[in-house]
């Protein structure tokens, strides 16, 4: 019996990449990292309301700094280790805490990653990932299909919902499990300066099948379709729908 392979929406190889690049940029403007920030302020106010305080944590992000930082102020002990590929089985286990930040979303075997995480936490574990969720972008959205015309191309990541994660996380064999999801909005006073934001954060398309280059015209289109959008200050407002599942082992 043969197994059934993954579908390869993303790619590792323009992962990897976004990753360094990621890395590179937070070094260069840590400022600019308001997600980031806001998802470990989100982890450590759950870990807060729950009293739960884990002796040794491990933190998947490109750049752990802020919540390491918050946990390690909590007491956490941080696993020093290269961040793993989430697809593969951890290269250690025993964590009592497993967060990821913004990288579930761009895996193409997430029913897998999110049995990997489950089989490296210590018995009473805790896993919490935050990730863009279905809803986000919409501005973003209504702006690259108003670019591409009558020929659109895929721009834009497919994104998971509350009820298929809540089905995974059971699935991957957590218990307690609890999916949810709140919207953070930003307001942006140029089309530059959205996408700047998300190359800066590591939020760029990983689609396997590399959508073609905006060209001067569609580019043109783009930039219209933000001034249409924009309210009486010239800011257009962007949503980021934050899913969070939690989930025991």
């Amino acid at each position: 019996m043969t197994t059934p392979s993954v579908p390869q929406i993303f790619s590792r190889q323009r992962r990897f990449a976004r990753r360094a690049r990621h890395i590179a940029l937070r070094r260069a403007d840590p400022q600019a990292q308001f997600l980031r920030d806001h998802m470990a302020a989100e982890i450590v106010e759950r870990l807060d309301f729950m009293r739960f305080t884990p002796a040794l944590a491990l933190v998947m992000d490109d750049a752990p700094d802020p919540l390491a930082a918050l946990l390690a102020q909590r007491g956490s002990a941080i696993a020093d280790m290269p961040l793993p590929d989430e697809e593969l089985p951890y290269p250690r286990g025993g964590f009592d805490l497993i967060a990821s930040m913004a990288q579930l979303d761009t895996v193409n075997d997430l029913p897998g990653a999110l049995i990997h995480a489950c089989a490296a936490l210590a018995p009473g574990g805790l896993f919490i990932a935050c990730l863009c969720g279905a809803g986000s972008l919409p501005a973003l959205r209504k702006i690259l299909l108003a670019a591409d015309g009558e020929r659109p191309a895929a721009r834009i990541h497919p994104q998971i919902d509350n009820l298929a994660a809540s089905g995974l996380m059971g699935r991957a064999g957590f218990s307690r499990q609890v999916v949810d999801s709140h919207s953070l909005t930003v307001r942006y006073r140029s089309l530059e300066r959205m996408v700047a934001d998300l190359r800066a954060q590591g939020l760029t398309n990983v689609l396997a099948d590399a959508p073609p280059p905006l060209t001067r015209d569609s580019l043109a289109r783009a930039r219209a379709a933000f001034a249409a959008m924009a309210d009486s200050e010239g800011r257009v407002t962007e949503t980021f729908e934050i899913l969070t599942l939690t989930g025991w082992r």
